[in-house]
């Protein structure tokens, strides 16, 4: 086991050939830090062989910070230099960290992209074909039932957001719990094909009150908010994609009775 008084992990022949960085870590029976691993492992991609020091107790831990004057570890040094912890360390390589509230549409687009994989691969798996009308109508199910399981995660905190902008729930709070329920029990539904009495009316009815609100909201009272589509302390601003998801409610709740009609 390596400890904080071993400086020479390293072999010399190895750190001739390169760079090296100087890093201390906790790692101990029960807690192996996880900024601790990050640390190495960037410095490891920007080429450094890293002399990795392992801080296996408390005392170990507070006597290093007491040492270096430093209230936390990871710690690591390059050329002598403290750089300092890992977001100092990912700063050091013009790797800054994203800005927790910088909008961002990512969690948005990693549901719908998953959707379509799903819906693609159940497609192919069923009926042993990519492109198909099945696909379309599995991709707006999956993503239904994905996004209603983002929000059924914190119920009260989605709930919180969404009273900031939906037309219904302003005048029925109990609309914003009963909210994610819905979209989820209509996305399962329809995957199934059963109860479409029920799945398309109820598609049908929270998005058109979701398109309203949205439209109202962003381009009638030209507000900033962010969306609650993947549940409360999203980063997804409300917009296009949030008038887009609600669309294709809609478009479902319409679709699936005639449907039914036609085909059966």
């Amino acid at each position: 086991m390596k400890d904080a008084s071993d400086h020479t992990h390293t072999p010399p022949a190895d750190r001739a050939h390169g760079k090296t960085a100087v890093l201390y870590r906790m790692v101990m029976d029960k807690h192996v830090c996880p900024y601790g691993l990050k640390s190495k492992d960037l410095l490891e991609q920007q080429g450094y062989t890293v002399e990795d020091n392992w801080l296996e107790t408390r005392e170990a831990t507070d006597a290093f910070m007491q040492k270096h004057g430093v209230e936390t570890t990871p710690q690591t040094f390059i050329d002598g230099t403290r750089i300092g912890g890992y977001d100092d360390l990912r700063a050091h390589f013009d790797k800054p960290l994203p800005d927790e509230d910088e909008t961002t549409y990512r969690p948005v687009i990693a549901i719908f992209a998953c959707a379509a994989l799903i819906a693609f691969a159940v497609t192919w798996r069923v009926e042993g074909a990519l492109l198909s009308l099945r696909v379309f109508e599995l991709f707006i199910a999956f993503g239904m039932t994905l996004l209603g399981l983002q929000k059924l995660q914190d119920v009260e905190s989605f709930s919180s957001m969404f009273l900031n902008y939906d037309l219904l729930g302003q005048r029925w709070v109990r609309y914003a719990y009963i909210y994610p329920f819905a979209e989820t029990a209509a996305g399962v539904l329809m995957i199934s094909g059963a109860l479409t009495w029920l799945s398309a009316p109820v598609a049908l009815f929270i998005g058109t009150v979701g398109a309203i609100s949205v439209f109202y909201a962003v381009y009638i009272q030209k507000r900033e908010l962010k969306c609650a589509c993947v549940g409360g302390g999203s980063s997804v601003p409300l917009g296009f994609i949030s008038l887009t998801e609600n669309l294709m409610m809609v478009v479902m709740g319409l679709w699936m009775p005639i449907r039914v009609y036609l085909i059966g």
